[in-house]
């Protein structure tokens, strides 16, 4: 695991989008396309904003690059929960990308429907058939950006729910799944750990005071899979990156970073 600890959010953000731009064009020059699941909320929606400036969505070519998302809420894209939505408005509608590289999971229909197209979505996309537990011989998701809730969730894997279960008793061979979030009364569509855990590389972006608990207990431990569902997400053959605030560090013991962002190692 490795952790980066900057001085602001905006460090933070700015970090995130020299990753970004890195892991896109590296991908896009040894594969031939850069492929990344998006995540929702705050800190997302910042580095969103900045990747559409100039200073770095002139740096991506943008007809080569692939967005998935990693959830969606059960709602309509043009809702205001949307994951799609607040994506689009920040960044996707402002950079010249083909509007069919944009995947989105379609929260609008019913919940199980939507998580089986989006599997099907996804297979056809990385041209898999079989072997659900080892998904990406060939291909994968360069980048899953995710964050962490107060109450250690990831994507939409929360603690107590049906997915997280069936994640803890290794009985999960599904790419995607509807999942029932008891405290917020609602559906959401959600990748599980097997295609997050395939990626080259997952980025953790974790911001502000609200969260310092949650990472320390993560970083720290005791580790329990079934109260903090964020545990669940180990790369098998890719990177972890954590990148976080001053705040968000809290009491952690984080050697802060030398630099403007974290080096783009070379991708297996």
């Amino acid at each position: 695991m490795n952790v980066r600890r900057y001085p602001s959010a905006g460090a933070l953000t700015e970090a995130a989008a020299e990753r970004f731009v890195g892991l896109a064009n590296t991908a896009i020059v040894d594969r031939g396309r850069f492929t990344v699941a998006l995540a929702g909320g705050s800190t997302p929606r910042t580095l969103y904003r900045l990747l559409a400036t100039d200073r770095y969505a002139t740096r991506i070519d943008w007809q080569h690059v692939h967005v998935l998302w990693g959830d969606e809420r059960c709602v309509p894209p043009d809702h205001g929960n949307s994951n799609y939505r607040m994506a689009d408005e920040e960044l996707l509608s402002k950079v010249p990308l083909p509007r069919e590289n944009v995947h989105r999971i379609r929260g609008e229909i019913k919940p199980n429907a939507a998580a089986a197209e989006y599997e099907r979505l996804l297979r056809s996309f990385f041209h898999v058939r079989d072997a659900p537990n080892d998904p990406w011989g060939g291909d994968r998701l360069d980048l899953v950006l995710l964050g962490i809730g107060d109450d250690g969730h990831t994507a939409s894997l929360f603690p107590g729910s049906e997915a997280v279960q069936l994640e803890l008793r290794r009985k999960q061979d599904r790419w995607v799944v509807a999942n029932f979030v008891g405290r917020l009364g609602a559906w959401r569509v959600t990748l599980t750990t097997i295609p997050i855990n395939a990626a080259r590389e997952v980025v953790f972006l974790v911001s502000g005071a609200g969260k310092a608990s949650v990472l320390q207990r993560v970083l720290e431990g005791p580790r329990s899979r079934e109260l903090l569902p964020v545990e669940l997400v180990t790369p098998m053959n890719g990177q972890l990156l954590w990148l976080v605030d001053e705040e968000a560090a809290g009491g952690v013991a984080i050697e802060a970073t030398g630099g403007p962002h974290p080096p783009v190692a070379k991708p297996g």
